[in-house]
């Protein structure tokens, strides 16, 4: 095994290296530790809850390997994986909301048959529940912009928008959640 120190180095000249290696040698191993954490961040607020977070920070990382030799050094090589991250994250949310169409008809179905004794009983509403009425790209463009301060150039880049673009779907996905919880924003 050859050892190198890529401690020194950044991550476009890991990518660089990570590229040329002909599997997962040390560079790509310390671009996966290096950006372990930042993954995991973004695919939990995108997927709401560890268990689909793991599953698809795991997809990331296999998608980062298998396109490693993909990355063109035209953006910053973190824009590039979080691209991928973002990416992998709402296709698998896509693929879980169908599912989960399926299970709620089957949940109605059930309550029909099966009443709750307090028909009243209500769940606390959270944030997570609010940036669930916004389409995919939506919610996703408001968690990197508020919970893990994208700015505007960097949501564009990510989203292939205009700055412009990304502020007006920025706002318009405020004012639907508040249109939609008129109560939590008095």
């Amino acid at each position: 095994m050859i050892w190198l120190d890529t401690s020194n180095y950044t991550d476009e000249q890991l990518a660089a290296e990570a590229a040329r290696e002909g599997s997962d040698g040390p560079a790509f191993r310390c671009l996966m530790e290096r950006f372990r954490q930042p993954v995991w961040r973004i695919c939990y607020r995108l997927m709401g809850n560890e268990t689909d977070a793991a599953d698809a920070a795991q997809e990331v990382f296999v998608r980062l390997f298998l396109s490693r030799k993909k990355f063109e050094a035209r953006s910053k090589y973190s824009t590039w994986l979080h691209g991928i991250a973002i990416r992998t994250c709402l296709t698998l949310r896509r693929s879980r909301g169908r599912r989960q169409k399926h299970e709620i008809v089957d949940q109605e179905v059930f309550s029909h048959r099966h009443p709750l004794k307090d028909a009243n009983q209500t769940l606390p509403l959270d944030l997570m529940t609010m940036l669930d009425i916004l389409n995919e790209k939506d919610r996703a463009m408001l968690i990197l912009k508020y919970a893990e301060s994208y700015s505007y150039d960097e949501l564009a880049e990510l989203f292939n928008l205009s700055v412009s673009g990304c502020k007006m779907r920025i706002s318009r996905a405020r004012k639907q959640i508040q249109k939609a919880f008129p109560e939590n924003f008095s």
